[in-house]
């Protein structure tokens, strides 16, 4: 029988199968049905950037203070923007806030700990160089086996340059591991003026693993009512095919370990992404679409896929498929269709 254990984060996992941050790991009990499932690991549900700042927000629009809309504006913009008769009242204010959040998900990091025999992996969603190293330290105290940063800056605004928007990913890294002993993946979107240079020199920081990628909000267009809104909230079994172009293209090249994740349905899409390099795959989609025993669909498709080829390990095929291994490596720099389409008859 096939040994599907992999080394993660400095932790064995039985198997390369981790369920990613979503609804489904936001209870206890989803947390229960994630370990029953067969995972190897779990990441929470995330605690977002924008919970700790509307949660600031409230207390200040209760105390009187809140009189422009900073929600909107942000963190950064609340400092910069308002006068406050007596900043030692703001910094209570803000201070408190933050401890009020941020006291809800450690005790669900310390509950979900006691619930389950697999690592558990805390989750803090951020846009900004915001006071994360904080939250970091608590998670880590609150007895978190390890930390995934989901960072994800859509280069949209016309006035910052590349390097400004890409340098909060390196600041945000250096913060939290500065203060944290436990590992810490990143977990990024492909939006990068050069994205191969940026991850390679992001997996030098001293992050555990670098996740491809995160699955962004994509708006949509009602053409009746004329707003906007979001279609496609789940990903599609197609949407693999773009993480597997960056696995194969970075496996090898980064200092890290790597994990694919958006689109991952089924032990095929599974097998194809250790085949590209990847360490470990996470689900979410297909739980949503599928319930928790997909999961263990795909660690048995995985393992009976092993024994017919004859592997022992995941090591023993992982990476086979990256760029550097195969036979033809411009195939997975192909970005034209030139010479399928010449095909079509």
């Amino acid at each position: 029988m096939a040994d599907l254990s992999i080394q993660y984060l400095g932790m064995k996992l039985k198997n390369p199968v981790i369920i990613g941050s979503s609804g489904m790991t936001g209870t206890i009990a989803g947390v229960k049905h994630a370990a029953e499932s067969g995972a190897s690991a779990v990441v929470l549900k995330s605690i977002f950037e924008e919970q700790i700042l509307h949660e600031m927000d409230n207390y200040l629009t209760d105390t009187g203070k809140d009189t422009d809309n900073s929600f909107q504006k942000g963190y950064q913009s609340v400092l910069s923007e308002r006068e406050y008769d007596y900043e030692e009242a703001y910094s209570y204010l803000k201070d408190h806030a933050k401890n009020l959040t941020l006291g809800k998900y450690l005790s669900f990091v310390e509950e979900a700990k006691k619930s389950v025999d697999i690592p558990v992996i805390a989750s803090i969603n951020c846009t900004t160089a915001y006071d994360w190293h904080y939250f970091a330290r608590k998670i880590e105290e609150a007895g978190a086996d390890a930390l995934e940063l989901n960072v994800y800056v859509l280069p949209s605004n016309t006035m910052k340059k590349s390097a400004e928007n890409e340098k909060v990913y390196f600041d945000i890294v250096e913060a939290v591991l500065k203060q944290v002993s436990i590992p810490v993946s990143l977990k990024i979107g492909y939006y990068f003026s050069g994205l191969a240079t940026t991850a390679i020199d992001l997996s030098k920081t001293g992050i555990g693993s670098l996740v491809l990628f995160n699955r962004p909000f994509h708006p949509d267009i009602d053409i009746n009512t004329l707003e906007v809104n979001s279609k496609y909230l789940l990903s599609d079994p197609s949407e693999y095919s773009h993480v597997l172009r960056w696995i194969a293209l970075l496996s090898g090249r980064v200092a890290c370990p790597l994990v694919a994740t958006t689109g991952v349905h089924t032990a095929e899409t599974a097998i194809k992404q250790l085949l590209a390099g990847a360490t470990s795959v996470e689900v979410v989609s297909a739980m949503y679409k599928h319930g928790y025993p997909v999961i263990s669909e795909i660690i048995a498709g995985i393992e009976h896929w092993m024994d017919a080829k004859g592997y022992g390990s995941i090591e023993d095929f992982r990476g086979k498929m990256n760029q550097q291994s195969i036979s033809n490596p411009a195939e997975f720099e192909r970005v034209q269709f030139m010479r399928l389409y010449s095909e079509i008859v």
